[in-house]
């Protein structure tokens, strides 16, 4: 059975977290209030977090839904201190920086969530995890973000920032089911591995996400989390297109 920390339950499957990547607050509430019945997780990104201001992610808590804030924070180490005491004081439950940005900054924003988290009025536990490579990053095109790293292969980047995101005090990292084996043989089963780019079936029309799986396979490899959006917001019954997917993975057999 895996676990996501030792402060946190853990599941006989992964956790579906719904990626509520809508233009405004309505849009957002609206969705987390269909789908709260299959899983209390929500994901609140760049547009949402845009449209509606950290209030939306009070607002979440206030339904009864946990909330991965995924800003994917890289900036100088004073600005990033700040974001997440901003983002653990809003209610977030997971929060993320990008972990191109150094030992420096990762570091400040652990030690940042640690002093705060030792608030009187704390609630559970705070994730910190660490973005390694987008999974709109394809294995086999040039990169920039590849480039600068000396010709590593893509799972050798991710590898190297997972290794990295342990020794810096980080619980976890943001990356593609592929390299979810791989991140976890080196840095052990409870580092958390939260995954984006879950499709359904396999030969979907292509979109942005290059290094795809599906919620099976990715239960599979043991992710801990799996970040699904369109595939549900989109769908034509979003409450049964996740009700499909929480079926598929927790039809694995660990």
């Amino acid at each position: 059975m895996r676990g996501h920390c030792a402060d946190h339950p853990e599941p006989l499957a992964p956790t579906l977290v719904i990626a509520l990547d809508v233009p405004s607050a309505k849009a957002g509430l609206d969705l987390a209030g269909l789908l709260r019945p299959v899983t209390p997780w929500m994901k609140v990104g760049l547009e949402l977090f845009t449209a509606a201001g950290p209030g939306i992610v009070k607002e979440l808590k206030g339904m009864g839904c946990r909330v991965f804030l995924d800003l994917k924070f890289h900036d100088i180490p004073n600005t990033v201190r700040g974001a997440v005491r901003s983002a653990h004081a809003s209610g977030a439950d997971i929060i993320n920086v990008h972990l191109c940005g150094g030992r420096a900054m990762c570091e400040a924003a652990v030690n940042e969530l640690a002093k705060v988290g030792e608030a009187p009025e704390n609630r559970a536990p705070c994730l910190m995890l660490g973005v390694t490579v987008l999974t709109s990053v394809a294995a086999d095109a040039p990169d920039a973000d590849l480039s600068l790293e000396g010709g590593a292969s893509l799972e050798e980047l991710v590898l190297k920032r997972a290794r990295h995101a342990r020794e810096w005090g980080l619980q976890g990292v943001v990356c593609s089911a592929l390299e979810v084996r791989a991140v976890k043989q080196a840095c052990g089963k409870d580092f958390v591995c939260l995954c984006p780019g879950i499709r359904p079936e396999r030969g979907e029309v292509p979109d942005d996400q290059s290094r795809a799986v599906t919620p099976a396979e990715a239960a599979q490899e043991g992710a801990d989390f799996l970040v699904v959006g369109r595939p549900v917001t989109l769908a034509g019954n979003p409450l049964a297109a996740a009700k499909n997917i929480v079926r598929s993975m927790s039809a694995v057999r660990y």
